[in-house]
């Protein structure tokens, strides 16, 4: 588990060894149907880039973040021949953009500033989100811990809603799920410790 070659969110070096059943929703068809007619993207959070690089052929003004060192590099060698620039010099609450520059912001699983993104949406323009909530794999949580702690049980879909509304944005569609992780190895565990 400590020496799988891992980059980026790439997991197919662990094959079916640790599976997650899918979500209610898909949120690659999510984004598609949004990208028609976008000349102005930005990825938050992009790991290695891959789901960014997915969606090619991608908007002519297209930017990605990603804050994790060891994924920029990562993200930078799939993304620049796209045209896409990989921002790794930034703050969630300081985002290097204009106000009202972007026709649309997609989000995977990174942190963000719900009144920032506002401030960097053209009017009309969507943010699709889809947050790992504080109380993902809570059994698991149980099992390793003595008193099991949720440094982050507030980040629930309500309070996520919240600053969402409370930024100035119009929530059109807001749904959670818990979905199961099968661990079959103890090495599985161990991995998802060490990346998560």
């Amino acid at each position: 588990a400590l020496q799988i070659d891992f980059a980026g969110w790439d997991f197919s070096v662990i094959g079916e060894r640790w599976t997650t059943a899918p979500l209610p929703w898909d949120y690659l068809t999510l984004v598609k149907a949004r990208l028609p007619g976008v000349r102005s993207l930005l990825d938050l959070g992009t790991g290695g880039g891959e789901v960014l690089a997915s969606l090619s052929p991608l908007p002519p003004e297209t930017w990605a973040t990603e804050g994790y060192a060891p994924n920029v590099p990562v993200a930078s060698q799939r993304l620049d021949p796209l045209g896409v620039q990989v921002v790794s010099e930034y703050a969630d609450e300081a985002l290097p953009f204009p106000d009202n520059c972007l026709a649309l912001v997609i989000n995977r699983h990174e942190s963000f500033d719900a009144r920032v993104v506002f401030r960097l949406l053209k009017p009309g323009a969507y943010f699709i989100t889809q947050q790992v909530g504080g109380q993902d794999n809570f059994r698991l949580n149980e099992l390793l811990q003595d008193k099991p702690e949720f440094e982050f049980s507030f980040w629930t879909l309500d309070y996520i809603t919240r600053l969402l509304e409370a930024a100035g944005f119009e929530v059109l569609q807001a749904r959670e799920d818990f979905p199961e992780n099968i661990f079959r190895d103890i090495a599985m565990v161990a991995f998802y410790l060490r990346i998560i």
